[in-house]
């Protein structure tokens, strides 16, 4: 990873158009990272040399909270991707969703999708730090004091997320602690979007760093059983985009020798690598072929779509919880060279 000069690092508490945002930057000034606590807590840019890594269809913040579309990085929770009915199973009962409070999407299949959390206004910024080594923010949110949340999901646990600007990386840190008296399942990700510029998405290419590949129906939700990856991706460790579909759940990750799997995307000369931490042991790929869609998303996810009930019916069996005044964390880090 590149190694930042001994110049002060800065994060900074600004806002653009009347939206908070924090701003973190190197010192060069070349490289920076812009979060939105306010909506979801997300990072919408991961500038370098002037070129967004992240696929950011918007030309303010003001007009992404106007009227926000998923793109950036978003957070995925309280579960992540889908659901394959308005319900959830955990601790063995079964959890019906309250469609009357209109706090979840669902996608073309009448599916729940994403969870709760997409765009949420909740999250509370409670550190700022910048050092000769690195610029770095955290942020809060309880979700147990708010009702419309435990109504949907009745655990009460706290998240903190911290974001820290290290050379051309970017570290995604993500901690939960279980503030209830039961095991709390955790299904939880990111759906980061992104893009090189140096060539056309006909001519990109990505690693995909997997050995497996979940079957999934016509919902996109899985079956529940595996396939090689290799089977349908040949090619997986340089895959060229051209005309590849792809929403795709991968398991068994290949992990390097300290413990990360690596997905790419390259351009001509232009590479984002995305590092997985080890206790994400799920990766969804998404590259859509539609017009205006040029983007590719790699997703750290903590179990597969649809984990829940998977797991109740007994078809999956990965499923983390978070003891009683247990806490959960992992990391996730995007690098990017040629930019």
């Amino acid at each position: 990873m590149n190694q930042p000069s001994l110049s002060a690092y800065t994060a900074v508490r600004t806002q653009r158009g009347g939206i908070d945002v924090v701003q973190l930057a190197d010192p060069s000034g070349k490289v920076s990272a812009t979060i939105v606590p306010q909506m979801g807590n997300i990072a919408c840019e991961f500038i370098v040399n002037g070129k967004n890594a992240f696929w950011f269809p918007y030309d303010s913040v003001t007009e992404f909270a106007a009227s926000p579309q998923l793109c950036g990085n978003p957070f995925l929770a309280p579960w992540a991707n889908r659901l394959d009915e308005h319900a959830f199973f955990a601790n063995g009962r079964k959890f019906l969703l309250n469609r009357g409070l209109e706090n979840y999407l669902v996608d073309p299949h009448d599916q729940p999708i994403h969870g709760l959390l997409l765009y949420s206004p909740h999250w509370r910024v409670t550190s700022l730090g910048a050092s000769a080594e690195a610029a770095v923010v955290s942020s809060c949110l309880e979700f147990g004091r708010h009702p419309d949340l435990m109504a949907q999901f009745p655990f009460a646990h706290r998240i903190e997320m911290t974001y820290r600007l290290i050379g051309s990386c970017l570290e995604t840190h993500t901690r939960i602690d279980n503030l209830g008296a039961e095991p709390m399942p955790l299904s939880l990700g990111f759906h980061p979007y992104f893009r090189v510029h140096d060539c056309p998405r006909d001519d990109w290419k990505i690693r995909i760093a997997a050995g497996s590949v979940w079957d999934l129906n016509d919902r996109f939700t899985p079956r529940g059983t595996q396939s090689p990856a290799s089977s349908q991706f040949p090619a997986a460790q340089s895959l060229l985009l051209r005309n590849q579909f792809l929403d795709h759940v991968f398991g068994d990750l290949q992990r390097d020798a300290d413990g990360w799997a690596r997905f790419r995307l390259e351009g001509q000369v232009e590479r984002i690598t995305v590092a997985y931490g080890p206790k994400y042991p799920v990766a969804v790929v998404y590259a859509p072929t539609g017009e205006g869609q040029s983007f590719v998303c790699f997703e750290p996810m903590t179990g597969i779509t649809n984990a829940f009930n998977l797991a109740h019916r007994g078809v999956y069996r990965e499923l983390p919880e978070i003891p009683p005044g247990g806490r959960w964390e992992s990391a996730y880090v995007i690098e990017v060279d040629g930019f």
